[in-house]
């Protein structure tokens, strides 16, 4: 598969196409921001670590009925995923109160949940990604009805397999943000499920085992993204 001209530089990932127009190459990047950008850093070899434990956790979903946009990898940084149409929402899906969550709402970091919560945002860096509900979506076009019920459903299937498969770990799933997009007239699992997109809390300790030590300066952040590799590949 040949690598043609780069259609799109993100935060943490470049994407270019490929000579086969079905098929695009994501590239990942040490890069690390938080804030919405406003803070920006660098996280050592996160690059590998994230596509690698993606692709592993994507054939994990395939396995269990949750069709991804991952074809095959091609290297430490760089896999090949099907050409998808991001639908313009960034979903999160809470099972314990922590960061935002807790800021807005006034409930103590740590504390579980009563049912898993899912939330939307708008993928817009103009406008600071901002919060928005099923309404709101359908009335500006961002996606059908069938599709945002689509979305929903497959998030919270992918947030219990997600959840057995980190406690199995020895990990605690927080709460994660995840991207879908269109394909073949459906929505799809895209983008990434990795120590960026996910609180990831040790079962025993609560020790922060993601991007958060990043965006708090806890320190220790490349550590912890090795901890979680180690404990997904032994």
């Amino acid at each position: 598969m040949e690598k043609l001209a780069m259609l799109y530089e993100g935060k943490a990932k470049k994407v270019f196409e490929t000579d086969d127009k079905s098929r695009l190459i994501v590239e990942y990047k040490d890069d690390a921001t938080a804030f919405n950008g406003l803070k920006k850093g660098s996280i050592l070899g996160k690059g590998i670590i994230n596509n690698k434990m993606t692709n592993i956790v994507f054939k994990y979903l395939e396995e269990n009925g949750v069709e991804t946009h991952f074809v095959e990898e091609l290297g430490d940084r760089q896999t090949l995923v099907k050409k998808v149409e991001i639908v313009p929402l960034e979903v999160i899906v809470r099972n314990i109160a922590a960061g935002s969550f807790s800021n807005k709402f006034g409930v103590e970091e740590g504390k579980e949940l009563l049912n898993p919560v899912i939330e939307f945002s708008y993928k817009n860096d103009a406008l600071g990604d901002p919060m928005i509900n099923d309404m709101q979506i359908l009335a500006i076009g961002l996606a059908s009805k069938e599709e945002l019920a689509s979305v929903s459903k497959q998030a919270l299937k992918i947030n219990e397999l997600l959840k057995d498969y980190f406690f199995k770990r020895g990990i605690t799933l927080v709460d994660f943000k995840i991207e879908f997009g269109r394909y073949n007239g459906k929505v799809i699992l895209a983008d990434e499920i990795s120590p960026d997109t996910c609180r990831l809390w040790d079962n025993k300790t609560n020790e922060k085992l993601d991007k958060d030590r990043f965006r708090r300066d806890l320190g220790g952040v490349e550590e912890a993204y090795e901890e979680v590799w180690r404990r997904i590949t032994i």
